[in-house]
């Protein structure tokens, strides 16, 4: 028999969050074919961050040196450190399908869900059967997975990604990391740091490739320091190690890497490919995304997406903005509110942290636009003294002509704290003079390095 909803909601990460008090009097079905809970919580934002919290310490023990501290870093326990963090949150994950499996307000379909029609599902159940179900409104909000190239696949040998490196039981000798962006740089900076020898194959120039050019090329010689990091370069061919152990990786300069271990970190995919798109007439955009309008609506009537599967950033705060815009959205057709995507920040939790919001400079060349750039360097402040820093840096751009920022790009420590002030005077519009002269900056505290560089813009008006 087909089940029919008010609202049906595919995907239980940010889409966990719709059921709102206007759907207490309302059937709300949640399907999840995964792990309740979605990328960040399971393998993605949050553990990978308390991963990186552990990697973090270790290598402050073994740089106290620099400061007079006499510190030896005897080992990392890695099956306690990654106990600790899976302890935290299995149970939650557990706990929230329990809620919607046993709680009030929803009914849970634990499988994957496929459209059949217009606003009609079925769901492969783990047990092989099927349930079918109708809706007033759905919610995609199916997430996104990891990609593999063919060349890894096809070999047929063991390799891991970011959705299950973190759960392995041991440490190996040597990683070998396949990608260059932000999951292989967090991922380079958590193993290195706990002994493992790493070594980071990207395609690309340079590593992080998507930042502003300067600072993606000053983290680039950075990493160098810490990893055998080969840029420029393809793996050709995967195979088994020496005597069946490990991985063998061939790549287009001839050179061979050999590693016990291989991550691969080549970026994501919306899922989407057996979403059964055409069947409910949903359009998609080349990348494999949903295609959505301003407000989240798909092409398919009563139909709406968000997070990963259709966003343009795989970021959870934007996963949950885009949730709370729904949730509006869904209870108050007349009153529509637009999807929040501008003015969006991100991090990178790698040594150095990165965090970057707006436009970056060659963007601003791209598109003609006139701009002014300013760079501080932290150890130009009082606390960047004191942290004996030489290489990290606050660089802003900004309009010449109204004094309001552009773009700001952070590599260092505490980086994504220290741009907040910069992402809020960007969102309210406030300009570079009244952001830095308009309140005050503790000194010395490190945010002076935002004021510094807010104070070295050259714009209009008074500075």
């Amino acid at each position: 028999m087909t089940q029919h909803f008010d609202l049906a909601i595919i995907g239980s990460g940010s889409g966990n969050s719709l059921v709102t008090p206007d759907f207490d009097d309302k059937r709300v079905a949640i399907i999840e074919g995964g792990t309740f809970g979605g990328t960040c919580l399971n393998v993605g934002c949050i553990p990978t961050k308390m991963f990186v919290y552990a990697a973090d310490i270790a290598r402050d023990v073994r740089e106290a040196g620099r400061y007079g501290v006499d510190a030896t870093l005897e080992g990392v326990r890695w099956t306690d450190v990654r106990d600790r963090v899976f302890g935290r949150i299995d149970p939650i994950s557990d706990g929230g399908r329990r809620y919607r499996v046993d709680g009030p307000y929803t009914t849970a379909y634990l499988g994957h869900a496929r459209f059949t029609g217009d606003r009609m599902l079925t769901v492969a159940l783990g047990d092989g059967r099927e349930e079918s179900l109708t809706a007033d409104q759905v919610v995609v909000a199916a997430g996104a997975h990891p990609v593999v190239p063919d060349v890894v696949t096809e070999s047929g040998v063991p390799f891991h990604t970011s959705d299950t490196v973190m759960r392995i039981d041991e440490l190996p000798e040597r990683l070998a990391i396949i990608g260059g962006g932000f999951i292989a740089a967090e991922m380079a900076h958590v193993f290195a740091s706990f002994g493992v020898h790493v070594t980071v194959l990207a395609r690309s120039s340079v590593l992080l490739r998507h930042l502003d050019t300067e600072i993606a090329q000053r983290f680039t010689d950075l990493a160098r320091e810490q990893w055998d990091v080969r840029t420029g370069t393809n793996v050709v061919r995967v195979e088994p190690g020496t005597g069946g152990a490990g991985v063998r990786l061939h790549l287009d300069s001839t050179a061979v890497v050999d590693a016990d271990l291989l991550l691969v970190a080549t970026g994501r995919q919306p899922n989407t490919a057996d979403l059964g798109a055409d069947a409910a007439g949903l359009r998609l955009l080349d990348d494999g995304r949903i295609e959505v309008d301003d407000h989240g609506r798909t092409s398919a009537p009563g139909v709406w997406a968000l997070g990963d599967v259709s966003a343009p950033y795989q970021l959870k705060h934007v996963a949950n903005a885009e949730a709370r815009t729904i949730a509006h959205n869904l209870a108050h057709p007349d009153d529509l509110r637009r999807l929040p995507l501008e003015h969006v920040p991100s991090g990178v939790f790698s040594h150095p942290q990165i965090a970057t919001v707006g436009l970056t400079e060659q963007e601003c060349v791209e598109q003609g636009r006139a701009h002014v750039t300013y760079v501080q360097a932290f150890g130009d402040t009082a606390y960047g003294w004191a942290m004996e820093d030489t290489t990290s840096v606050c660089k802003l751009i900004a309009d010449p002509t109204t004094g309001l920022l552009l773009g700001a790009h952070l590599m260092g420590p505490q980086a994504t704290s220290l741009i907040q002030p910069l992402v809020q005077g960007m969102a309210f519009g406030t300009s570079v003079h009244d952001l830095a002269r308009g309140q005050y900056w503790i000194h010395p505290a490190l945010a002076e390095v935002v004021e510094n560089a807010l104070l070295g813009l050259k714009v209009d008006g008074p500075v």
